[in-house]
């Protein structure tokens, strides 16, 4: 059984930094495409960062500079360290493992809120 649990989420002030982790069982982790996606309220689930197998990383452009996308494959685990946050931020993060001919798996997500 799959299993992608999500953690580190909290409230924040703008400026701040928050480390995402998912934690993945029941996958082949180092054949995994690993993301990070994010929904805030009343909008579409949108791409934030992809980390591929052998650790290319891609961004969306709004966060570009501000996050980081890493893995560590001996821990099965995917990290998104998010810095200089803004209120714009604000989501549910929800972690992806993707593998092809796989039916891609989500995590349950950690809500991140940039607030002063």
């Amino acid at each position: 059984q799959v299993q992608l649990v999500e953690s580190g989420g909290g409230l924040v002030q703008p400026g701040g930094s928050l480390r995402l982790s998912c934690a993945a069982s029941g996958i082949n982790f180092s054949f995994n495409v690993m993301s990070w996606y994010r929904q805030a309220p009343g909008k579409e689930r949108e791409l934030v960062a992809t980390i591929t197998t052998v650790g290319g990383t891609t961004y969306a452009d709004s966060v570009k500079g501000r996050f980081t996308i890493s893995r560590d494959n001996a821990k099965n685990t995917v990290y998104l360290q998010m810095n200089n946050l803004k209120p714009e931020d604000t989501a549910v993060y929800y972690c992806n493992a993707r593998r092809s001919g796989r039916v891609p798996s989500w995590g349950q997500g950690t809500q991140v809120t940039v607030s002063s």
